[in-house]
């Protein structure tokens, strides 16, 4: 389960920084790394959505800030 988290993250990350790319200088660089491909693209593009699930899941049933009140 840490390890699902870890990659999660990671993956939010990552598209967070293609993102970035994407709305500062006007290139997107997924679809470059995807060399193009429409179809792998929104593969990707739905795993983010994913991890993003993944990882509210995870901060409401483990609750890693209940103790810092």
């Amino acid at each position: 389960m840490k390890y699902t988290t870890w990659i999660m993250s990671g993956i939010l990350i990552f598209l967070g920084m293609c993102a970035s790319v994407y709305a500062l200088g006007g290139f997107n660089l997924l679809l470059f790394l995807c060399a193009g491909n429409v179809y792998v693209y929104r593969a990707i593009l739905s795993l983010g959505g994913v991890a993003a699930l993944w990882l509210l899941f995870w901060l409401f049933a483990f609750r890693p800030t209940r103790f810092l009140s």
